[in-house]
């Protein structure tokens, strides 16, 4: 049952980030009109710069999500990569939340964001192990 809940949690995860795959081919005015909904972001000048940094970003955070899939797809195989991104998920969340305070953003979208690194981080470490048990390292 535990490493029913890790895989679960790492799926999660996965998808939560590889979600940002649609920023690899959404035509730039739709994808502006997305990142204003989803965030309440203001203008976004039709910028080569910017659009590049979000066709980088996309694909950062989509290998980060195939990353996440992996190791829920085996995680016995992937079980010292496991609590790595555990860490990693904290980090980030802790970053977006000192960033979203800092810059007084309203609840939406920074606290789901950081619910969405902080509660899988957090389950990940606590149930590691059951990654490593279950290729008999642990």
């Amino acid at each position: 049952m535990r490493l029913l809940l890790l895989r679960v949690l790492l799926a999660g995860a996965g998808l939560g980030w590889a979600v940002s795959a649609i920023g690899l081919f959404l035509p730039w005015p739709v994808a502006v009109r997305w990142l204003q909904d989803l965030g309440g972001a203001g203008a976004i000048p039709d910028d080569p710069m910017a659009n590049y940094w979000l066709r980088m970003a996309a694909g950062a955070f989509t290998f980060i999500g195939v990353l996440f899939l992996r190791c829920a797809w085996k995680p016995a195989a992937h079980a010292a990569l496991i609590p790595v991104l555990g860490v990693l998920s904290l980090l980030q969340g802790a970053l977006l939340l000192y960033w979203g305070l800092v810059l007084r953003l309203g609840p939406m979208p920074f606290a789901a964001d950081v619910a969405i690194c902080g509660v899988p981080g957090i389950g990940i470490l606590l149930l590691r192990k059951s990654a490593s048990e279950a290729s008999g390292t642990g």
